[in-house]
């Protein structure tokens, strides 16, 4: 029985979240509820709820916080110049801007923490995106593919888990899969450049050309912009999107980006910049407007040394990060704010973000709770276990790259690497596969991993982008599916990934 009442969970919240029935945050709280008081748990829910919300209580301050602290950051100006210089290697070339998405998420995940690449590509691509009228979606997608492809680096927290769950070297794990590690990330480059190409197409024909200057021949003061008028009405482009202040980040301001998109990456884009005919104008209304009451551009380098400090103490791990992003808030909202006035609607302005990014964290411990307190979590695995038959057992490894892919999306990986891998490892050992084998195919679902509603990194990553999590689905997951398949492949072709 919680075997079916598990998946069945997992069907209807997924379904309710893609086909936009609720909200990520009403279905995480929800199904789980419902579901769990069929399992019989009664009152005892509210009991394994608060224990899940304690547990990630320090997660949700330091996703507050370091929103806070970034919002500062775009909001005086800090990161305008990185912008402009992004914008001056790539163009207005949309599949130069996904392509430059995707090797700044993949620079900055090496560091193998999701939260802190999500903040940093966000603040530096989304005022890029929105410049250009360009899907945050894409944004997300390409960012949450590349970083759970390297989310298996040795010191990142799957490889970590399988090392100690199985006692192995970590590096045994990691090395021998770097070939299906290059595969992986090849197959998510080539998926940002379709999602470029098909972002110039969809731009064209809402009217916005760009500019080719190895073709064009046009360079410095002469480069248009954006080249002819923006074929948008301001009914279709500001029908309630621009309340805001005109400051703060992403979907904290004015100028939150919203998408409606198909799976057929045909999307329709609220830029909230009216209609756009010049550089100027383009930027307002967005985390880039020139003319915003809040840059600081005197403290600059301030800001800078500021930032900078914050990501060596993050790196070095010397504070506590929820403590870390307080403090580094503080002295930025002081230096850069120092009337208090000013200080409390620098606050609001980023209001929207904060209560949507800890509101969810906040729901999804409300479904990992019920999940593990009735035992649903244990009882499926337990079932997959079972229901393998002897015969399969040469293809354990196999098997286990598979059924990672969908058990990481629904379960910690602290539950599926300490209570479902051993036990598929000892079963394996019979049949001749060595645990090191098992460990490399149990990381290969983790580009999947990486999208889940209960990975606190990806929430933050579309609260901040402004988009809606079941569109952010519909357009990564399949494509998340390959690159996992892909990386399994690659493994099992060069010998790593053992069929017995």
């Amino acid at each position: 029985m919680l075997v079916i009442l598990g998946f069945a969970m997992i069907i209807v919240f997924m379904t309710l979240i893609m086909t936009k029935r609720l909200s990520p945050i009403l279905a995480l709280i929800i199904v789980p509820t419902v579901f769990g008081l069929f399992t019989g748990a009664g009152l005892g829910i509210g009991e394994m709820v608060m224990d899940a919300i304690a547990d990630m209580s320090s997660t949700a301050a330091l996703l507050l916080f370091a929103i806070i602290y970034f919002g500062i950051m775009i909001d005086v100006g800090l990161f305008d110049k990185l912008v402009g210089f992004i914008l001056k290697v790539a163009g207005h070339d949309p599949v130069k801007v996904v392509m430059g998405t995707a090797l700044l998420t993949g620079a900055v995940s090496l560091d193998g923490d999701g939260s802190t690449t999500f903040i940093v590509v966000t603040a530096a691509m989304l005022p890029i995106y929105q410049r250009l009228e360009m899907s945050p979606v894409v944004l997300t997608c390409v960012a949450g593919l590349i970083n759970g492809t390297l989310n298996i680096v040795p010191w990142g927290g799957p490889t970590a888990r399988a090392s100690s769950a199985l006692q192995i070297d970590a590096n045994d794990i990691f090395a021998p899969m770097v070939p299906a590690l290059a595969a992986g990330l090849l197959v998510c480059f080539v998926f940002a450049y379709f999602l470029g190409i098909s972002e110039r197409r969809r731009l064209a024909k809402n009217g916005v050309a760009w500019v080719d200057e190895s073709r064009s021949g046009t360079s410095g003061s002469k480069r248009s912009d954006l080249v002819g008028a923006v074929a948008h009405s301001n009914s279709g482009l500001n029908s309630g999107s621009n309340s805001g202040s005109g400051s703060g980040s992403g979907a904290a301001n004015g100028g939150t980006t919203s998408a409606t998109l198909a799976d057929g990456d045909s999307d329709s884009l609220d830029a909230g910049s009216g209609n756009n005919s010049g550089s100027g104008s383009a930027l307002t209304d967005t985390a880039l407007d020139p003319n915003r009451a809040t840059l600081r551009p005197k403290l600059f380098w301030f800001n800078l040394i500021l930032t900078v400090a914050v990501m060596v103490m993050l790196i070095a791990d010397l504070l506590p990060l929820p403590y870390l992003f307080m403090i580094a808030m503080v002295i930025a909202l002081m230096v850069n704010f120092p009337n208090i006035k000013a200080q409390q609607e620098e606050l609001a302005s980023h209001a929207s973000a904060i209560i949507a990014v800890v509101a969810m964290v906040m729901a999804a411990g409300v479904l990992t709770g019920i999940m593990s307190g009735t035992g649903m979590v244990d009882a499926m695995a337990e079932w997959l276990v079972a229901v393998i038959p002897s015969s399969m057992g040469p293809y354990m490894a196999v098997i286990t790259g598979l059924l990672s892919i969908p058990m990481t999306f629904f379960m910690s990986n602290d539950a599926f690497y300490f209570g479902i891998l051993p036990v598929l490892a000892e079963t394996a050992s019979h049949f001749g596969i060595s645990a090191a084998d098992m460990a490399r195919a149990s990381i290969t679902g983790q580009p999947v991993h990486m999208q889940s509603p209960l990975v606190p990194a990806i929430l933050l990553l579309v609260s901040l982008s402004g988009v809606e999590l079941g569109d952010h689905h519909k357009k990564v997951l399949w494509r998340a599916l390959i690159v996992s398949l892909v990386m399994l492949t690659v493994g099992v072709l060069i010998g790593v990934i053992a069929i017995g």
